[in-house]
């Protein structure tokens, strides 16, 4: 008779369990802006560095 009170502590604890593991994710350091874009600093004509390679993950196609 108490199946759903059992179940229901079950669920609760997953999606807890399910945030707590995804609260982390993301990139550490300074936004960066948009591509295409155009900060003050990079237009003054001198050639600027490519960008570092970005590292992928699988997870990045879901988001």
């Amino acid at each position: 008779m108490m199946c759903g009170n059992g179940y229901n502590r079950l669920l609760a604890v997953v999606l807890l369990a399910g945030l707590v593991a995804v609260s982390a994710c993301g990139r550490k350091g300074p936004l960066e802006p948009p591509p295409g874009s155009v900060s003050p600093s990079t237009s003054s004509g001198t050639a600027s560095e490519p960008a570092a390679e970005d590292n992928r993950i699988i997870l990045d196609a879901l988001i």
